[in-house]
């Protein structure tokens, strides 16, 4: 297998980007996979280089990646050293980075004899399954997108009009607590700006109601971050698309962080199972 990790995308006035690939060592065009992680997520989280290693033995193109701004650097892509970059994070970046990755990955001159750059499908975990819909909505490269314990609603979580809303607007920041590092993590306000100015676009309801390719939403009844609630409002808004409910499954489908086994919990090996079920399928 060909697995080629800590890739650097350079690009002009703008943060680089941190890329994996994983692909088999057959002389093959191959069907690309791009995965976005979540919310205080990273490409090198738990279990996802088993996850990228399954696909890629499946015959796929498996690509993951640090978004610009998810806090982690190029010399320390795991965990969060750059909490500035953190603070500075949006939305409207997290689409720019997508684009860059899949712009890069189907022109690069690297990649084109062991990809297929006319099959592209879209993985997104938690926050990154709204990106991978919105991106896949507006992008006509885009053939199947599938959310992973996906969010349905991106305004809500600003919580508009709390205390802890009016607040951040006075003081211009607020913090989030990192559960495993400890660290307060930033966000600045600029973030609510963005959205607020980029909210059309950023609506996921907006994006799914108009998907018109195939869409598999793959989420735990157990999730206690991302409730069921919100995988069957994504189901509702686009009548074509696939829903699989995980009996007991949490967030993270079984897995944690670190993730020291050389096997994936039951849950993500259903979940990718599913997942390479229905590429292949479209």
């Amino acid at each position: 297998m060909h697995i080629s990790k800590n890739n650097i995308l350079y690009r002009d006035s703008k943060k680089p980007i941190l890329y994996d690939i994983f692909h088999d060592e057959k002389n093959t065009k191959k069907p690309i996979i791009i995965f976005c992680h979540g919310y205080k997520g990273f490409k090198d989280w738990g279990a996802w280089d088993l996850v990228a290693k399954t696909f890629a033995k499946a015959g796929f193109f498996f690509v993951k990646f640090n978004f610009s701004h998810n806090g982690g650097t190029i010399e320390n892509p795991i965990d969060f050293p750059d909490l500035e970059a953190f603070g500075l994070n949006n939305y409207s970046l997290e689409l720019e980075d997508l684009e860059a990755i899949i712009t890069h990955i189907t022109t690069s001159l690297n990649y084109k004899e062991v990809i297929n750059s006319n099959q592209i499908s879209l993985i997104g975990h938690s926050r990154g399954g709204g990106i991978v819909c919105i991106k896949a909505e507006e992008d006509k490269r885009v053939n199947n997108v599938l959310t992973w314990a996906g969010v349905s609603d991106y305004k809500t979580r600003f919580f508009i009009g709390s205390p802890e809303w009016e607040l951040w607007k006075k003081t211009g920041v607020t913090y989030v607590e990192n559960g495993r590092t400890k660290q307060q993590m930033p966000h600045y306000w600029q973030f609510f700006e963005d959205f607020m100015a980029n909210e059309e676009r950023l609506t996921i309801k907006r994006a799914v109601s108009s998907l018109t390719i195939p869409h598999l939403i793959l989420h735990g009844d157990a999730d206690p971050t991302v409730t069921l609630d919100e995988a069957k409002a994504l189901h509702r808004w686009n009548s074509n698309s696939e829903l699989i409910v995980i009996n007991n499954g949490d967030h993270v489908f079984g897995a944690s962080h670190p993730w020291n086994n050389n096997y994936m919990p039951e849950d993500l090996q259903n979940s990718v199972a599913e997942s390479i079920r229905f590429i292949r399928g479209n």
